[in-house]
């Protein structure tokens, strides 16, 4: 049996997707008061950021696939249960479905944490600024988001899970030198979902420039650990909402 790497966990992760049925919405004589309350709402679970216990965000999303993201981070998985019964409760949920959800948590492996953390001393190295900003990352103010659940392949002929820890170790050090070229344009969020959803993991791209984003996704598909064992689920993406923006940016996208 191949070697199973250790992992460092933080924060759980909901990428909860919302479509809007604004024909419905719009006809509604309280339309704006259901906004109004909507954005303080948002405003609401954004706060948290300021007590260090989490981080939210909304944004716009492109395209078909959804309407909203509503992205929160929080240390346990209950209070991700609070913060979707809470939406779901208000009166613009009324107006909307949720085609798409995905359920994770912020994850580290530990050949990758020892190696950028700078010890091996498990509780210095958990407490390392590195590994704490992995597991308990912000929502950059980034104007665009990118997210994608992965797996890795199991393939008969190309099964990532059989391999050694080195031959497995030597690639992602690879993909990872890959993301560091982009470090200041693309900041990149990790979270695993085995047992949780129905990927993998799950992957969260911030950028100013959408175009990073595509040539970071790009490059990183030339590498060995991409090319031969990765296997990529539907990719969202979409533009940052401050909630004082909200009501804007549902009536006048």
């Amino acid at each position: 049996m191949a070697e199973v790497p250790g992992t460092l966990e933080g924060w759980y992760a909901l990428h909860d997707f919302r479509k809007i049925d604004l024909a419905t919405l719009n006809s509604s004589t309280d339309r704006e008061r259901i906004i109004a309350s909507a954005a303080e709402f948002l405003g609401s679970v954004e706060k948290v950021a300021e007590t260090g216990a989490g981080a939210s965000g909304c944004f716009s999303i492109i395209g078909h696939k959804a309407d909203l993201l509503l992205l929160h981070l929080r240390p346990t998985i209950d209070e991700l249960a609070g913060l979707e019964r809470q939406f779901n409760s208000s009166r613009l949920a009324q107006f909307t479905t949720q085609p798409y959800s995905y359920l994770s948590v912020t994850e580290l492996s530990l050949y990758e944490a020892s190696a950028r953390g700078g010890t091996d001393d498990m509780e210095a190295l958990v407490q390392s600024p590195f590994v704490q900003r992995r597991l308990k990352p912000g929502i950059p103010d980034k104007r665009y988001v990118c997210f994608y659940p992965m797996n890795k392949k199991r393939g008969e002929q190309m099964n990532w899970f059989t391999l050694d820890m080195e031959e497995r170790r030597v690639m992602m050090r690879e993909h990872g030198s890959t993301g560091r070229k982009y470090h200041d344009q693309v900041q990149q969020m990790i979270t695993g979902s085995m047992g949780l959803d129905d990927w993998d993991w799950g992957v969260t791209l911030f950028a100013d420039d959408p175009l990073a984003i595509k040539k970071l996704v790009y490059e990183m598909r030339f590498d060995e650990v991409s090319a031969k064992y990765a296997e990529f689920g539907p990719f969202l993406v979409g533009k940052k909402i401050k909630p004082e923006e909200f009501a804007k940016a549902i009536i006048d996208p």
